[in-house]
């Protein structure tokens, strides 16, 4: 019994929140019904959100992305595009979104006819590496 617990541990996905300062400031998230990743590149000062589902996202209208927790708050766009089972938004600003991963417990994403739940668990200390990586001046 004792050796099936260590193989149980090792055999389960990590299901952390990250932050990689490069090559662009990227914070990132797996579940196994969703992949999450909020990029900034200072090169091009933009900031993005791509959301992949194993199902694939169906044409829609607008996206939109639920903040449930502490600080809720729905944000939605008209200005999305969907690649194969990735769908990403891009935009100048993102202290909204940010705020809703840091602040929340869970994120949905979703369109008029597909939505993926992600929990925020672990995300806050993440998600202000991420700020200070965006914010950093860069030489």
């Amino acid at each position: 019994m004792r050796i099936i617990f260590p193989l149980i541990f090792l055999t389960t996905p990590a299901l952390a929140w990250e932050f990689t300062p490069t090559p662009i400031c990227t914070l990132s998230h797996t579940e196994p019904t969703v992949d999450i990743a909020v990029t900034y590149d200072h090169a091009t000062h933009l900031y993005a959100i791509a959301v992949t589902s194993p199902d694939g996202w169906p044409d829609a209208a607008a996206f939109s992305i639920r903040f449930d927790g502490a600080q809720p708050n729905t944000i939605s766009t008209t200005r999305h595009s969907t690649e194969a089972n990735t769908l990403t938004v891009t935009d100048v600003g993102f202290g909204n979104v940010l705020d809703g991963l840091e602040f929340n417990a869970t994120a949905t994403a979703f369109t008029q006819t597909a939505a993926v739940t992600v929990s925020l668990m672990g995300a806050a200390p993440e998600v202000q590496k991420f700020r200070a990586c965006a914010t950093a001046p860069v030489a």
